[in-house]
C-alpha cells in the first residue's frame, strides 16, 4: 500500500510568517511515496527510509513510549532547555511519531490508553525526489503521505483540515516553532495563502519563467535558521511588515499577470537583511539579476557555511532559457529544474 504527497517551494514568506506576516507557498510535481507492508510473523515496524536511514525496528508495544519521550523532548526545547537539533535523534523517529499521534487520535479499536500501539506489524519504507535540507518540505511531506498511508490502513479517514493540523502537529518535532508553510501545501495542493496560522487556497497560477535551483543542504538546520533570525529581529514590526507588503504585491502580480521581477528583488533584499542568504547563494542571485530576472533564498536559507538551500529564480522571457542553461553549466555542483505544481495534496495511490 502506498500514499504520496508533493513537496513545497515558498515564494514569499519565509521567516517574517512566523512573526505574523503573510506567506505565499506552491505545491510542487515532486514527492515523498511512503509504502507499507504488513508482516504478520514480526512484533516490529521496520522502517526503510531512502537517503535518510538504513533501518530501524521499533517495538509495537514501545510506540506510545516514544511519543512521550518526544514530547517531553519538545517541551524542554519550548523552555529553552534543549536545542531543537536535540529533538530527534534519529531521522525514522519522526515518523513513527506520526503513526503514534495518528492512533493516539483516532478511535481505533481495541485502544487501552494513550500508550496505544498501532495494530498491524510491518515494514514502512519511503522514496523520494525531494532533495533533503532543500527546503522543499522533505519532512512535511514525509508526515503527510505516512497519515494518509495508515489512515487508509485503519480506515479512519481524517478530514482534510483535520490532516493539516496533524501534520503541523507533527512537524514542529523537527523545525521547532516554526510556520503552518510546509503543512499547508504538503495537505492542500496548490497555491496557498498564509498568515496568523490559517490557510486560504489561492486560485492562482504560477505561469511559465520560474526554476528551482538546490545549492546543497546548509549547515544549520531549518529550526536553528529560524531561532537565530527570532533572536535578533523578533520585536521589529517594521522590518516584518515589510515581508508582508512584498508577499502581498507578488499576490496582486501573480493575479494580474504583471512581472514579478521588481518584488522577487526586493524580497532577496530583505532576506539579505536579516543574514540569512550565504555569500555562494547571493553571488548565484546577482548573476541571474545580470541576466534581466530575479531570484530568492525559498526556505530558511542558512546564517552559517556557504551553502544555501533553495533558490527560487525567475526569468520570465523566453529568451532567458538559453541564458540559464548556459549560466547552469557553471554550476555543475548545484541541482535544478523547472518549478512544476501540483494542485493535489497528500493522497492515497493504492497497491
Amino acid at each position: 500500500m502506498r500514499a504520496c504527497a508533493p513537496g513545497k517551494i515558498i515564494l514569499s514568506g519565509e521567516h517574517s510568517v512566523v512573526f505574523g506576516a503573510q506567506a505565499v507557498a506552491v505545491a510542487i510535481q515532486k514527492h515523498t511515496t511512503v509504502s507499507f507492508k504488513p508482516l504478520t510473523e514480526s512484533n516490529t515496524i521496520n522502517t526503510l527510509f531512502a537517503g535518510i536511514s538504513s533501518g530501524v525496528h521499533y517495538p509495537l508495544h514501545a510506540l506510545g513510549s516514544l511519543k512521550d519521550k518526544l514530547d517531553s523532548r519538545f517541551e524542554s526545547f519550548a523552555q529553552g532547555a534543549l536545542p531543537i537539533q536535540k529533538i530527534l535523534t534519529k531521522p525514522d523517529d519522526l515518523l513513527m511519531y506520526t503513526l503514534s499521534a495518528l492512533v493516539h487520535h483516532l478511535p481505533v479499536p481495541g485502544r487501552a490508553s494513550s500508550h496505544s500501539y498501532l495494530p498491524l506489524p510491518g515494514r514502512l519504507s519511503s522514496t523520494s525526489d525531494l532533495p533533503l535540507g532543500s527546503g522543499m518540505g522533505s519532512s512535511a511531506s514525509a508526515i503527510a503521505a505516512t497519515l494518509v498511508l495508515f489512515e487508509h490502513l485503519l480506515d479512519k479517514p481524517l478530514g482534510i483540515d483535520q490532516r493539516f493540523e496533524m501534520v503541523r502537529f507533527c512537524e514542529r518535532l523537527q523545525h521547532g516553532r516554526g510556520s503552518a508553510i510546509d503543512a499547508a501545501a504538503v495537505t492542500y495542493g496548490g497555491i496557498n495563502h498564509i498568515q496568523d496560522g490559517c490557510v486560504k487556497q489561492l486560485d492562482l497560477s504560477l505561469g511559465s519563467g520560474w526554476y528551482w535551483i538546490f545549492t546543497g543542504k546548509p549547515q544549520v538546520s531549518t529550526g536553528e535558521c529560524v531561532h537565530y533570525v527570532r533572536d535578533r529581529y523578533e520585536s521589529d514590526k517594521p522590518l516584518w511588515h515589510e515581508f508582508s507588503a512584498v508577499t502581498a504585491s507578488m499576490i496582486d502580480q501573480l493575479a494580474s499577470g504583471a512581472s514579478l521581477i521588481d518584488t522577487i528583488k526586493a524580497n532577496h533584499r530583505l532576506l539579505c537583511r536579516i543574514g540569512v542568504v550565504p555569500h555562494s547563494a547571493s553571488r548565484l542571485i546577482k548573476r541571474i539579476e545580470d541576466l534581466g530576472g530575479a531570484a530568492k533564498i525559498s526556505g530558511a536559507g542558512a546564517h552559517k557555511g556557504e551553502a544555501g538551500g533553495l533558490v527560487l529564480a525567475y526569468l520570465p522571457d523566453q529568451s532567458m532559457i538559453k541564458s540559464i542553461d548556459v549560466l547552469m553549466d557553471d554550476y555543475q555542483e548545484y541541482i535544478w529544474g523547472h518549478v512544476k505544481e501540483d494542485a493535489c495534496g497528500a493522497r492515497y495511490i493504492g497497491d
